[in-house]
């Protein structure tokens, strides 16, 4: 399937050039199974071996991801805080939270909102995810623009030029990014392990009489 996605990409990249790369990255953000792994790489491949330029291919991949943020923070957006917050206090005691947690991640979102969008666009599979919260605290729509925008030229830059630079050998990028990948993936998972164990399993275990108060 990969492979096939894959020579797919490859289809609409060497078809559209600047515009392909745009929408690829553009949908990416939206619809992660097309991943920039593939896409970015292999611009800077086109770009290398002379069919592009690669401060174009740049430029575009990256008008391409600020497209693709401003459609997931507007739909973030248009759902906005309050029903957020009234999902929180329906369904919120399933995850053992309430609305002084939903607070809390809502203060420490906006005191660090610029560094969050900048630092995130820069991280795998958290890259398009930034945008939800940025949507969802209407952080200010310019300074969301901005942010994501220097955060996607870094990311899209060292893809592209990684690409370029490797040439016939540009899927080799996809190996060091599926690394960073796995390592964010089990930081999330050891971190939803910790939520889980002190919101629910602790408690749990404490009202039952099996584990002592001080534990």
């Amino acid at each position: 399937m990969l492979d096939d996605l894959t020579d797919r990409v490859a289809d609409v990249v060497e078809a559209l050039g600047y515009l392909g790369v745009a929408l690829l990255v553009a949908l990416e953000n939206v619809f992660p199974p097309i991943p920039s792994e593939v896409v970015l790489p292999l611009a800077g491949f086109v770009a290398g071996r002379g069919d592009a330029s690669l401060p174009g291919m740049i430029a575009a991949a990256t008008v391409g991801s600020v497209v693709g943020a401003w459609i997931l923070y507007g739909i973030a957006a248009a759902v906005g805080p309050v029903r957020l917050r009234g999902f929180v206090v329906r369904h919120g005691k399933w995850f053992r939270l309430g609305e002084r947690d939903l607070e809390r991640a809502e203060e420490w979102f906006d005191r660090r909102s610029d560094a969050a969008v900048l630092i995130g666009r820069c991280i795998p599979l958290i890259r398009s995810i930034v945008s939800v919260p940025a949507g969802f605290r209407r952080m200010p729509f310019a300074r969301f623009t901005v942010f994501t925008a220097l955060g996607s030229l870094v990311w899209n830059a060292a893809l592209i030029g990684a690409g370029a630079v490797l040439g016939d050998r540009w899927e080799r990028v996809g190996d060091v990014v599926g690394l960073l990948q796995g390592a964010v993936i089990v930081a999330a998972v050891v971190l939803v392990a910790v939520i889980v164990w002190r919101r629910v399993l602790r408690p749990r275990l404490r009202s039952a009489g099996d584990l002592p108060a001080d534990e």
